[in-house]
């Protein structure tokens, strides 16, 4: 018989804990709160591949068993811990999201959750892996889907809005995230990183001329550091995502009286 797939933490029955959870003793001073911490400061610390239950128990102070009182794999660890990080993040409320420009509302939610990427690299990784639908998850995506439904667009274009907007988000700010971890890996600052690897780069030169665009944009950006670069890029791939909306918006027929 096929194993069954693994659907959710948040989707678990209390009732139906594994037999290993249930004969075991209780720790005391152990939740699934305290839990969920120790395990984003080590993911933070430390990354991914370095994560596992018993470097978690070892953090904590226990034993692995007792871990497994609350929690029955690392997988439920990871997915609390993606929830739990989520929370970081600020949303409009109803009320703002009426009260307010729709586009300063994407501005924000955008750069929050490129922050959020940039903070905690080892979330990109994950979000693919787990259905999402914590709570704190959920009031992120609901914000979501208020503030893109304030702009006018029909139902059937919100959710490829929805899309553009956040998956380049999530894109750009992988791609920044695990560039930072790599520089401070190699003990460098971004800048001197990118300076030593263009240094460093030769085109070959039978594809030079095709280079030739790339190194006159490279100069344009003149004494600017890499985070200069990379915020002024952010924002004008943002500008052209939201420009894209409002001439959706604006190529819908209009109502008859």
């Amino acid at each position: 018989m096929a194993k069954a797939a693994r659907m959710s933490i948040w989707l678990e029955n209390p009732a139906a804990r594994t037999p290993r959870t249930r004969r075991s003793e209780q720790p005391s001073g152990l939740d699934r709160d305290r839990i969920t911490e120790a395990s984003v400061r080590l993911l933070d610390a430390e990354g991914l591949a370095k994560f596992s239950m018993r470097r978690l128990a070892g953090e904590l102070g226990v034993t692995a068993m007792s871990v497994y009182w609350y929690v029955d794999t690392k997988d439920d660890l990871l997915e609390l811990a993606l929830d739990r990080v989520f929370g970081e993040l600020e949303v409009p409320g109803p009320q703002d999201v009426d009260a307010g420009d729709w586009r300063e509302h994407v501005r924000k939610l955008a750069a929050g959750y490129r922050a959020l990427m940039v903070r905690h690299p080892w979330v990109s990784p994950q979000i693919g892996n787990y259905l999402n639908i914590g709570p704190n998850s959920l009031r992120f995506a609901r914000a979501v889907q208020r503030v893109i439904g304030a702009t006018g667009l029909p139902m059937a274009a919100q959710r490829g809005a929805i899309a553009s907007v956040f998956q380049f988000v999530y894109g750009y700010g992988t791609i920044e995230g695990h560039f930072r971890q790599r520089c401070a890996e190699a003990g460098m600052s971004q800048d001197d990183y990118f300076a030593e690897a263009m240094a460093a780069f030769r085109v070959p030169e039978e594809m030079a001329e095709d280079f030739r665009h790339a190194e006159y944009m490279v100069a344009e950006a003149g004494s600017r550091t890499v985070e200069e670069m990379r915020d002024a890029d952010f924002q004008v791939a943002l500008d052209l995502l939201i420009g894209g909306i409002e001439a959706l918006v604006a190529a819908q027929p209009s109502e008859r009286p």
